[in-house]
């Protein structure tokens, strides 16, 4: 039976929209977020077909622990993956050196991707029942202010998402830094 569209849902009904290459929101530590599978082709090209964002930016993934992401630190000197540790989780994103683990259009054809480990609890428990991390992108149209709210995301969205996995933002009030491992280089505050 398919998911009515943009449905307030239990993790495991979002887990399940996910798997059958659905897109979903649900709340970050700032703003709420949308994501997908990051190896379906297809959904991810959905997500940012909703948004409006062109594929070359990349997009973040998200995990519940580093453990989640280690296909993607392959090869990454130990004393970054100290300073990424240092960090997480929270309200931390790194542009680590892509190893060829992600998919092109993760990563928009850069030679970087961009990784986070959440500290929301609920990112942490939608990741764990998933097995994996997801995509994490602000849930707005490009050019919009990121949602903070359920009825932002249904206003920028309408019935197009497949689930909505309620819960509260994290309390930050700036999305997540973005900050390059490498070179230490802030490419984005917070």
């Amino acid at each position: 039976m398919p998911l009515a569209p943009n449905t307030l849902v239990r993790l495991p009904v979002a887990v399940h929209a996910l798997r059958r290459g659905g897109v979903i929101a649900y709340p970050t530590e700032a703003v709420w977020g949308v994501g997908c599978d990051p190896h379906d082709e297809n959904a991810v090209r959905r997500l940012l077909a909703l948004k409006k964002r062109d594929w070359r930016k990349g997009v973040i993934l998200v995990a519940a622990d580093i453990t989640q992401l280690e296909p993607y630190l392959r090869g990454l000197p130990e004393e970054k993956l100290d300073t990424m540790r240092a960090t997480w989780p929270g309200p931390h994103t790194w542009l680590v050196p892509d190893n060829g683990a992600a998919p092109h259009w993760i990563t928009g054809g850069r030679p970087t991707l961009a990784l986070r480990v959440s500290a929301h609890p609920l990112v942490q428990a939608l990741c764990r029942a998933y097995g994996g991390a997801v995509v994490s992108t602000s849930a707005n149209p490009a050019g919009k202010p990121p949602a903070r709210s359920i009825s932002d995301v249904r206003r920028y969205f309408g019935n197009r998402l497949d689930a909505v996995l309620p819960g509260e933002l994290g309390g930050q009030k700036n999305p997540t830094q973005i900050r390059d491992v490498m070179t230490g280089e802030i490419c984005r505050l917070a």
